[in-house]
């Protein structure tokens, strides 16, 4: 198998791995959190706005699908059904990453079904960093053209990468690189994490760089050390497995991670554990943009249209519920909304300050 080969076979066992296996680890931080209740809330449940607005366009709720899978024909009918799901909801929707297709033009129609089934939708391409410092800006405006995308992101991955036998651990330059797409891109850049957070330090470089967001991508939901971890346990290759397991644990908090980077800058998008929509009222209510979630759509999406409609209705029902019983008519309202913040997370968070 050549390496064209090798990455388009990966994205379908992650497909795999995800739908079949527990792949969740650690704690996000959501369980620390309290909203604190409106007895009154003086607002009519059913006039809730969950309408917002993010880098220059106007989307009808703050849920963005979080970029789950492409680059290999069987995950073609996925990507489809989240397309139709976002532009039928008004939400956002991220792509899974778009190496295999650049590599291999013959992929691309995994990911240009979604601009073709949400036309209107606001779209994020996504790369990797290692992939923008090797290749460059002309990379990722391939990428944004593949699916006329609204902006670009640029994924951190490199716990991923540690693990994986064919990863790229070689980060030098990437902070260059990405300044340099901030620079030249022909749409926002964001960058986000995939599973370990992004710190207040990191987001500062970040934001001196030029991105116009971040996804922090926080421990306590998917761990890509626990699916790398199986799929070399599924190669017989022991050592990798050990190693997979040793990183498990390996990461910052999604709640703890989101109020970092919060207090530098914005906007910011919540991902990580994010499994409800009371959890996204939580990450809105500590000062999230929007707040993403994959794997809880995952299921629902390979069952079909009408299970990932129904998914996505009781995740803004729950929204909505959450938001009256905040006394939150609007999201800006929301982020006036007091919350406790009790057990491991508050103990990170003052160990800081």
């Amino acid at each position: 198998m050549n390496w064209h080969e090798a990455t388009t076979s990966r994205k379908l066992d992650h497909l795999r791995i995800c739908s079949e296996e527990d792949i969740e680890a650690g704690s996000s931080g959501f369980s620390d959190i309290r909203i604190v209740h409106a007895a009154l809330p003086e607002c009519d449940m059913d006039g809730v706005d969950l309408s917002c607005h993010f880098l220059g366009h106007s989307l009808a709720t703050p849920l963005f699908i979080a970029a789950m899978t492409g680059g290999h024909p069987d995950t073609t009918d996925v990507n489809r059904r989240l397309a139709r799901a976002a532009e039928k909801a008004g939400c956002a929707i991220g792509v899974g990453s778009q190496r295999a297709a650049l590599e291999r033009p013959d992929l691309a129609g995994s990911f240009k079904v979604v601009r073709k089934e949400a036309p209107t939708a606001f779209i994020a391409a996504n790369i990797g960093a290692v992939q923008l410092r090797e290749y460059g800006t002309g990379w990722a405006e391939k990428a944004v053209s593949m699916i006329d995308a609204d902006c670009v992101a640029v994924h951190l991955n490199f716990l991923q990468e540690a693990i994986q036998p064919e990863g790229d651990r070689d980060a030098a330059g990437c902070l260059g690189a990405i300044e340099e797409l901030c620079s030249d891109a022909s749409v926002p850049v964001i960058v986000k994490e995939t599973g370990s957070g992004i710190s207040r330090e990191t987001a500062r470089l970040l934001w001196n760089a030029g991105v116009k967001a971040i996804d922090i991508g926080g421990h306590g939901g998917t761990s890509w050390a626990k699916i790398e971890g199986i799929r070399e346990g599924e190669k017989n290759e022991p050592p990798l497995t050990r190693l997979g397991d040793d990183f498990i644990d390996w990461g910052i908090p999604t709640v703890v991670s989101l109020i970092e980077v919060r207090e530098t800058g914005g906007p910011v998008i919540a991902t990580g554990g994010v499994r409800s929509g009371v959890d996204i009222a939580k990450a809105l209510a500590l000062g999230a943009d929007m707040a993403g979630m994959a794997l809880p759509l995952l299921a629902p999406a390979m069952k079909g249209d009408s299970a990932l409609a129904c998914a996505i209705d009781h995740i803004h029902r729950q929204l909505k519920a959450a938001m009256f019983l905040s006394g939150a008519a609007t999201l800006r309202d929301m982020r006036r909304v007091r919350t406790y913040i009790t057990g491991d997370t508050r103990m990170m968070i003052q160990k800081y300050d």
